[in-house]
């Protein structure tokens, strides 16, 4: 049987977000303050440049032949053919952009020096409506995988987490309703109402971790497992889980 590395049999993992950076990295520390893994989300900023741009081109092109075709359209015909070339320059833009645009997977190292990789979680699309989905891979294959729905958004955040096999093994979401709806309508005050999570088992309401921000000058994230005394959920999951809380909410 496959063993788990020693490093995630823990159940607090303290996560602090490197700032200045171009790229997201995050340092996790153990209760002691030691760095015990290291995280990136590369941003591939170049490509992003490269896609932005290509996107710009396109919308410059695409105005002018409709600019053009408008030009020897009978008058009556000018608004219809309009409102239609508006909108298939906006798919086509949007359509060039992703095509360029590079999914950002987010790596574990057990240090870093990035030598050793640990857990990929990857991006499955770089475009999806009203949806994201990850899935979580160790050396032997796959561990998990995520998906949020960005219309519960408007209420309460919350990413579902599902086994390999596609049953539900946890469901993460903000702390509470009323802190949720103060969030939404408080909007500048949002650094001071911290969004935290708590993570449920399956179904139930039965917490067994919670992912909390902490009120610093910088960006430390407690991710708190200390509640699931059976270990339902592998930490390696849970740590995986806790980095989209943070990364995936676009924060």
């Amino acid at each position: 049987m496959f063993q788990v590395d020693s490093v995630f049999n823990r159940d607090r993992f303290l996560l602090r977000q490197k700032l200045m950076t171009l790229s997201e990295k995050y340092d996790v520390c153990d209760d002691h303050g030691d760095p015990i893994l290291f995280i990136e989300r590369p941003t591939h900023w170049a490509r992003s440049l490269l896609a932005v741009l290509a996107g710009l081109v396109a919308t410059i092109v695409m105005i002018v032949l409709l600019a053009l075709l408008m030009s020897v359209m009978p008058e009556n015909l000018q608004l219809p053919v309009f409102l239609v070339g508006t909108i298939v320059i906006c798919i086509a833009v949007l359509a060039v952009i992703v095509l360029i645009s590079p999914k950002r997977h987010i790596t574990i190292y057990r240090d870093a020096s990035k030598q050793e990789p640990l857990i990929k979680i990857i991006q499955e699309k770089k475009f999806e409506w009203f949806t994201a989905t990850f899935t979580v891979r160790d050396l032997k294959g796959d561990l998990a995988r995520f998906r949020k729905n960005y219309l519960y958004d408007i209420f309460r955040k919350r990413w579902h987490c599902y086994r390999p096999d596609g049953s539900l093994l946890c469901v993460a979401k903000e702390d509470s309703i009323v802190l949720s709806l103060l969030r939404r309508f408080l909007e500048p005050l949002m650094w001071v109402l911290r969004t935290n999570f708590i993570i449920l088992e399956g179904n139930s309401d039965r917490q067994i971790g919670e992912f909390n921000r902490k009120f610093t000058l910088l960006d430390r994230y407690v991710l708190d497992m200390s509640a699931d005394l059976n270990r339902y959920l592998d930490r390696r999951i849970a740590l995986a889980l806790g980095v989209m809380l943070d990364t995936g909410e676009g924060r």
